[in-house]
């Protein structure tokens, strides 16, 4: 599907978004209260309403969510299969995301572009989108139509068409999107070094789009070895949420998918990563860029742990938002860089905690380092303040609620932790293990983590410009 990528994962969008939540930065003092009030009653913190959905599990292995909501007539469903570019091996990268194109490309019962069409011309929207972990795909439709969604998904599960034209075809779709998101981009390559340069594992040392030469080397059985591998109901995962009833539901989704066959199941990704003992470095010229960009990233964090929601905190702490020390001390104060960030990726496998900054015209690379990694120092050294820690928690507390405003926003929650965790229930927990990080755990995933031997640092430089014949007669 030629659209496919440009979908942004849901919980990225909603993160992005929180950026205009006004908080009280280090320069912008609380307004006091009237001479002579009395200090209002801290209001107790307000509690996100849990999510009541009902878990089952289809004969073929396909795990099954069912959210009964009835505030709106339409439904969303969310299929992931668990299946993303660290299950490719090397030779054959790109597989993921290219089948995230295939599947749209028609199957036992759907002509090619017919997808699309019947979806759009019945009132809803769908996409999918690929990434390290996992490859989503899903639609919201009118509530009338809930046979179309099962239907559709259920028969490309069944019987994709994967015909040398298709592949063909979707092969260069995807060589055309890696040529316009990431070959000529501004630090696009040096995003893609970035990520070689880090990891050892293959897992996560390739880009999730491929190379240009692995993706002319598929082959049609290639491909078809793949889809039964991965696209199996027992390597899925399904939510369906909104206007229906559960039993109901139910016997509809048994009726579309229960008779598809289940596969053996894949081999375990090894994701381990040797221990990193000395810091990383490169730095290369991008012809695109107009400025310098600084990326720095210190490997190791795995998803759904302590440490991995205290990072979180760290991460708006340091460098989420205008208030951020960061964005305070390199863009306000010295004005060294025009923008600066950072944020923890994290994964099944090690992830990364991460800090990019743009330089500003005329700055030198090695004062912003140096005054990143003296905030990093200080995280080190000193606990964070009352209110920064309330900024990064209240910053998380509004991404839960966003997450739920729809219901496309929720059954793809929920079939996220059902795949990479094995625990659906995260989507009500989540927030409580993050609103427990204290000041104490912030300081010690910062002297645990951000340490110089741990870290991977990348420069893309503005590429010089040849002189011209010109300037060389005026010399």
């Amino acid at each position: 599907m030629s659209n496919a990528h440009r979908f942004t994962r849901v919980s990225l969008a909603f993160a992005l978004a929180l950026s205009s939540v006004t908080v009280w930065g280090q320069d912008a003092p609380k307004p006091s209260a009237p001479k002579g009030a009395q200090p209002a009653a801290k209001p107790a913190p307000a509690r996100v309403a849990n999510v009541n959905f009902k878990e089952f599990k289809l004969k073929n292995g396909l795990r099954v969510f069912l959210v009964e909501d009835h505030s709106a007539p339409v439904i969303s469903l969310a299929l992931i299969y668990d299946v993303g570019s660290r299950n490719e091996r090397q030779g054959r990268t790109g597989f993921a995301h290219l089948f995230e194109h295939m599947m749209f490309q028609g199957s036992e019962q759907v002509g090619k572009g017919e997808y699309m069409t019947l979806v759009f011309n019945n009132g809803g929207n769908l996409n999918g989108t690929t990434n390290e972990e996992r490859t989503l795909y899903f639609e919201t439709l009118p509530a009338n139509q809930l046979d179309l969604a099962l239907f559709l998904e259920a028969d490309r599960m069944r019987g994709l068409d994967i015909s040398k034209e298709n592949l063909d075809n979707q092969r260069n779709a995807v060589q055309e999107e890696r040529r316009l998101g990431l070959d000529n981009q501004p630090y696009g390559k040096m995003r893609e070094k970035f990520g070689e340069t880090m990891y050892d594992n293959f897992a996560y040392k390739h880009s999730v789009i491929g190379s240009m030469d692995d993706l002319n080397a598929a082959s049609v059985e290639d491909v078809r070895n793949f889809f039964r591998i991965y696209y199996a109901p027992n390597n899925a995962a399904m939510a369906l949420v909104g206007d229906f009833k559960i039993a109901d539901a139910l016997a509809r989704i048994k009726k579309n998918f229960e008779s598809i066959p289940a596969q053996a199941s894949p081999a375990r990704v090894d994701t381990t990563e040797p221990e990193q003992t000395a810091e990383r470095r490169f730095t290369m010229d991008d012809p695109l860029a107009q400025l310098a960009l600084l990326n720095i990233g210190y490997k190791g964090v795995i998803g759904e742990t302590p440490d991995a929601y205290a990072l979180q905190v760290l991460g708006t702490v340091l460098g989420g938002g205008q208030s951020s020390r960061l964005y305070q001390k390199l863009v306000k104060e010295k004005q060294l860089t025009l923008s600066a960030g950072s944020f923890s990726n994290a994964r099944r496998g090690p992830g990364a905690f991460q800090i990019s900054a743009t330089i500003a015209p005329g700055k030198k690379i090695e004062d912003v380092e140096a005054v990143i990694y003296e905030e990093i120092a200080r995280l080190q050294r000193e606990p964070v303040a009352d209110w920064e820690l309330e900024k990064a928690k209240q910053f998380a507390k509004r991404g839960a609620v966003s997450s739920r405003q729809s219901s496309l926003g929720l059954a793809i929650n929920i079939t996220e932790a059902a795949v990479a965790w094995n625990d659906p229930n995260l989507v009500n927990t989540r927030l409580d293990k993050l609103m427990a990080v204290t000041k104490e755990d912030v300081q010690r995933v910062a002297q645990k983590y951000l340490q110089p031997a741990k870290r991977t640092v990348g420069v893309a430089t503005p590429k010089p410009k040849a002189m011209g014949a010109n300037a060389n007669r005026n010399q």
